[in-house]
């Protein structure tokens, strides 16, 4: 198999990013990590013969797009959140794409009405709750904001997109007045400010800082496996994974996702690739690589991600969350989230 040609860290001129030839190419902008989807891009370039050039970015992917305007090198997007998805199409750095081989494979729920973005896979974000005095209950988010719970969660930072897509899918449900009162009830049973990431909620609660938090399902996965830092491995066996209102709605999921920029220079190539992500072959192996759930029905998580518990996704389209989005980051400073409790 062979290697990939260009993961690269950062470059100052677009021109510079990808080599000029090439009809045979199709350049990628991506803020998922290069690690996780190397076998995808090898996969694909053994499969159709077409080199796949990438560049990673961790922050600014739709600014650097829209400033390189017409010029820009970059054919397909590749993003993490419902949040980021959407503001590159409301942008204007994204097209509509139509085919019937992706309409197939991936849900109206997790797709663009106008085809200008395409979820790959879906994570939920769940509870983490500590195995030895908690253990596995049912559970549902409007019941953390519960006096019970009183200083006994964890969460990170409000503002983060996962956080406020989950606090966006509590207003596509409830509305704005309830959302409030709850976030407010939320924070009066935080254990501490809102700090760190998903893995070290789960630090905290094997610390006993706190008894339960929020994460995505995924992390859990990426720390039972992690060699580099075993210690993660004794985080993540600390807790269960509980998934809220498995009995009724069912539980909010977030998604990683695609989109073909505007003024891809390689569009047809760019379809190819949107095409073989959204395979079942492309499915399989996000599946094993990033213990993701695959968004396509009858797809099957990996071991460890079934380990976790059967998932009830909430049916509600990702469009209607995401429009959201700015109500939800807007009562995250109205109630003053971010101070604690």
């Amino acid at each position: 198999m062979r290697a990939l040609k260009a993961f690269v860290p950062f470059f100052m001129v677009a021109a510079a990013a990808f080599p000029a030839k090439a009809r045979e190419d199709v350049n990628i902008y991506s803020y998922r990590q290069p690690e996780l989807i190397a076998p995808l891009l090898e996969a694909f370039e053994e499969e159709t013969g077409i080199n796949t050039n990438v560049l990673f970015l961790d922050t600014g992917l739709t600014e650097r797009v829209k400033a390189e305007g017409v010029n820009s090198p970059v054919d397909v997007i590749l993003t993490v959140d419902i949040g980021r998805l959407t503001d590159a199409k409301e942008a204007g750095i994204t097209q509509p794409v139509s085919s019937a081989l992706i309409e197939d494979d991936i849900p109206a729920q997790y797709r663009d009405p106008n085809g200008e973005w395409f979820a790959l896979t879906k994570r939920g974000r769940v509870v983490y709750a500590s195995k030895d005095r908690i253990g596995v209950v049912p559970i549902t988010y409007e019941e953390l904001a519960d006096p019970k719970w009183k200083g006994a969660i964890c969460i990170r930072d409000g503002q983060h997109p996962y956080n406020i897509a989950l606090i966006a899918s509590m207003i596509a449900h409830h509305g704005l007045d309830y959302t409030e009162t709850w976030l407010e009830g939320l924070k009066a049973n935080l254990a501490t400010r809102p700090n760190g990431n998903d893995r070290s909620q789960a630090k905290a609660i094997m610390s006993g800082e706190c008894d339960i938090a929020l994460g995505n399902t995924y992390y859990v996965g990426l720390m039972m496996t992690d060699e580099k830092e075993p210690e993660q491995q004794e985080w993540a066996a600390a807790i269960d994974i509980l998934f809220p209102n498995a009995d009724d709605r069912g539980t909010h999921v977030n998604v990683s996702g695609m989109a073909m920029a505007k003024n891809a220079p390689h569009p047809e190539n760019a379809l190819k690739l949107m095409e073989f992500l959204a395979s079942p072959e492309a499915q399989e192996i996000y599946a094993e690589q990033v213990f993701e759930y695959p968004v396509m029905p009858g797809a099957e998580a990996s071991d460890i991600v079934k380990s976790f518990g059967e998932i009830h996704p909430d049916p509600l389209p990702l469009s209607e969350i995401a429009a959201q989005r700015r109500q939800a980051s807007e009562l995250v400073d109205k109630v003053r989230f971010n101070d604690g409790p």
